[in-house]
């Protein structure tokens, strides 16, 4: 097939034997499968940010430390070395998160670099050797559903322990291995101290992992498990080896009207990327 232009600076530095082929365009960017050395790994490569389908961008990116001054500022600005910058941001937060949560015992692929708006990590395999499947293109038993449920949960405890949110998190961004489900496509990662969207984003993600396992074991869905963590966060008692129960009690006091709208909106928001996403594979 015909070399991507961003990869081909790879090639020529011995990063990249050859591309082998196209493995899945998403709304942010597209995903090659390629030769580097004895093994097939993935290259992401990232659209440009006119070509890019991903909504709401600013509110992911709130609360993103920017250790850079000079960066800060000219992103503030908004001039075009900002907002070049903002770009560079945006694709370099997955990578980051990749080694972050990888420490943190999150399953993830393991990512081999950034190099100029190209990612290069891990491929996540079947058993037999093949692609990994996403969640929702597999069906399980009921056991296998509960099992893997509260394995996704430790997971999501585990990133809010280091202080991120996923923020689009479904069955069509977990693949399936052997061993179990493993998490992509991070670079809409969302800061859980410093974003004000943070807790109906985590509620958004679980609800969304949720009600895919629960199709199968339908006692899964009266859980409450982002509500548990959520309140544990704000106490600062959260630790990555914590034993979830599921279980949450609801204040009785009158709602927050805004936050209630807000999440009903996010809700539709995220009904329709689903769908957009069942419709173009």
């Amino acid at each position: 097939m015909k070399v991507p232009q961003r990869i081909k600076p790879l090639i020529e530095d011995g990063l990249v034997d050859k591309v082998l082929g196209s493995l899945m365009s998403g709304k942010e960017a597209q995903v090659f499968l390629v030769r580097c050395g004895n093994e097939t790994r993935c290259a992401k490569v990232y659209k440009d940010v006119a070509k890019r389908s991903f909504k709401n961008a600013v509110q992911y990116q709130e609360g993103r430390k920017i250790r850079n001054s000079r960066r800060q500022r000219a992103m503030e600005k908004r001039s075009k070395f900002g907002r070049d910058q903002q770009e560079d941001v945006w694709q370099r937060a997955e990578v980051d998160a990749l080694y972050t949560l990888a420490d943190a015992g999150v399953r993830v692929p393991k990512a081999y670099g950034f190099f100029d708006g190209v990612l290069l990590m891990e491929l996540i395999t079947d058993g037999e050797g093949g692609v990994a499947p996403r969640l929702n293109d597999i069906t399980m038993s009921a056991a296998q559903a509960v099992k893997d449920h509260a394995t996704v949960m430790i997971y999501v405890l585990r990133m809010l322990c280091v202080g991120m949110v996923h923020g689009d998190l479904s069955e069509f961004n977990v693949l399936q291995d052997e061993t179990g489900p493993v998490i992509i496509d991070f670079p809409q990662v969302v800061n859980a101290s410093g974003n004000n969207n943070a807790k109906s984003m985590l509620q958004r993600d679980v609800r969304n992992i949720t009600q895919y396992y629960a199709q199968y074991a339908p006692e899964l869905a009266g859980s409450h498990y982002a509500e548990e963590m959520w309140e544990l966060h704000e106490k600062s008692e959260l630790d990555p080896d914590l034993k979830l129960t599921g279980k949450f009690k609801f204040s009785t006091k009158a709602a927050d009207v805004d936050s209630v709208l807000h999440l009903i909106d996010m809700a539709y928001e995220e009904e329709m990327a689903r769908q957009d996403r069942m419709q173009n594979g």
